[in-house]
């Protein structure tokens, strides 16, 4: 090997690239080969000509040596690249607003769809997205998801029919807003180690922002300007915010050709990464239940439709202030250490909503839950980051995302079909906290199968 490889490779150290280009069993990365699924959107990172792969490190190298070296936890750059703004966490106002005036023929669990489709889709396409990250593209698909999300904003205020909302809102925002969120998450691997709860709580600081100021400003514009003006005026507000992420958003290290696939299968053969996948599923077909369905119980037990929209600012705001605790707390005590107990509370809490008939009390139930729900969201990727390379990082959080979408498809409609045929949310309640606990359980399996003890850092 001559000297100039050598001191590339050792450059290529800081990428986790060089040391890893010779696992092949679990995940793990080798260098890219000639293949077309090796190149990235904006260079060719293979020699087609060269059948030594070490030749293609300087190329390598040279694209990224600008950030070589360990993950810098901090600074302007690895800040600016996690900028995030949500608006499926909105989704609680269109629920109410569609039952009640656009959707009212239609039943709460047809309208559900609507939304749980949305919260699905975050996390479905995780599979491809992880995988097309790990090789290079992410940049022209966030992108192109970007200019989508906002075109089908603006379609949205043309809808008058059922299926209209389906497509433009359920499928359109859904599937843009998954493909902008996988490589959201990915990134925040790349620019922090020690720092990455800290950094994970920031991003899902974005989607709190977006629940916060979304419903705030439909309960003020609908009765000024009117429905169609209110999601031409969300459209613009995306324009802004993802325009800026478009920007700033840049990956670290290297895209790496990983084997396998859309799928690292040897990845199941961790017990602990199975049992996390399921628990994923578990929760998520019970917390998103809360957040759709308190603006409609409010208004079933006497309160005003303008106070019942704040509902969702509410515990949107609330769990912005989770998701920070949650990270500040998980790079000491551990991700999994903090996800656990708030779960329980948040679980505890959906047993306890349906029975909340007053402003104050739902007010506490709101603020409670959105703080405790919150840091589960902010930290479910990175029980998964841990349990393998860096390099394959997108791939097996895609992978879990989209397992865990089966329970946010799932979990709102089947609240409303109990709410439709009980007449009440009592029995809605009984149902999301069981599952919530039950994914709790999971959890608790999960940190004793990967630490091979129930207490320790995870």
């Amino acid at each position: 090997m001559s000297e100039q490889t050598t001191i590339v490779q050792a450059q290529a150290q800081g990428f986790e690239l060089a040391q890893e280009r010779s696992k092949d069993t679990t995940g793990e990365d080798t260098l890219p080969s000639s293949g077309a699924g090796s190149v990235s959107e904006h260079q060719t990172l293979h020699d087609e000509k060269s059948s030594d792969p070490e030749q293609n490190l300087p190329e390598l190298a040279g694209k990224y040596a600008k950030y070589a070296g360990e993950a810098p936890d901090g600074g302007f750059k690895a800040w600016s690249v996690i900028l995030a703004f949500g608006y499926i966490n909105a989704w609680g106002i269109f629920q109410t607003y569609y039952e009640e005036v656009l959707l009212s023929s239609s039943s709460p669990s047809n309208i559900a769809w609507i939304g749980s489709v949305q919260y699905a889709l975050v996390f479905l396409p995780g599979l491809v997205t992880g995988r097309l990250f790990d090789i290079g593209y992410f940049k022209l698909p966030y992108f192109a998801a970007s200019c989508l999300l906002i075109t089908c904003n603006f379609l949205i205020a043309e809808c008058t029919e059922y299926w209209q909302f389906f497509l433009a809102q359920g499928l359109g925002v859904g599937i843009c807003s998954g493909v902008i969120f996988g490589p959201a998450l990915g990134i925040v691997s790349h620019w922090f180690s020690k720092r990455r709860g800290l950094a994970l709580g920031v991003t899902a600081i974005g989607s709190s922002m977006g629940g916060t100021v979304f419903p705030v400003a439909a309960q003020n514009l609908i009765p000024l300007v009117g429905f169609k003006w209110t999601l031409r005026i969300f459209g613009f507000i995306l324009l802004l915010t993802l325009g800026i992420a478009n920007l700033t958003i840049e990956r670290r290290l290297p895209p790496t050709n990983v084997k396998g696939g859309l799928f690292n299968l040897a990845a199941f053969k961790n017990p602990a990464y199975t049992v996390y996948c399921f628990s994923g599923v578990a929760a998520f077909l019970g917390l998103y239940t809360v957040l759709t369905y308190i603006p409609i119980s409010a208004v079933q037990v006497g309160v005003s439709n303008d106070f019942s929209f704040y509902l969702i600012a509410i515990a949107n705001g609330s769990s912005a202030f989770g998701r920070l605790m949650a990270g500040l707390l998980a790079d000491r005590l551990g991700p999994l250490n903090i996800m656990t107990p708030f779960t329980v509370v948040a679980g505890i809490l959906t047993f306890a909503w349906p029975f909340a008939k007053t402003e104050g009390s739902l007010i506490a139930i709101a603020v409670i839950y959105g703080f405790s729900c919150g840091t589960y969201v902010s930290l479910l990727a990175a029980p998964a980051m841990a349990m393998g390379a860096v390099s394959d990082v997108g791939r097996r959080v895609g992978m879990f995302m989209s397992f865990a979408a089966f329970g946010a498809l799932a979990g709102p409609p089947i609240s409303g079909a109990i709410n439709s045929a009980t007449g009440g949310f009592e029995d809605v309640g009984y149902f999301a906290g069981g599952v919530v606990l039950f994914s709790v359980g999971l959890l608790i399996l999960t940190r004793y199968l990967h630490l091979g003890k129930l207490s320790g850092k995870f």
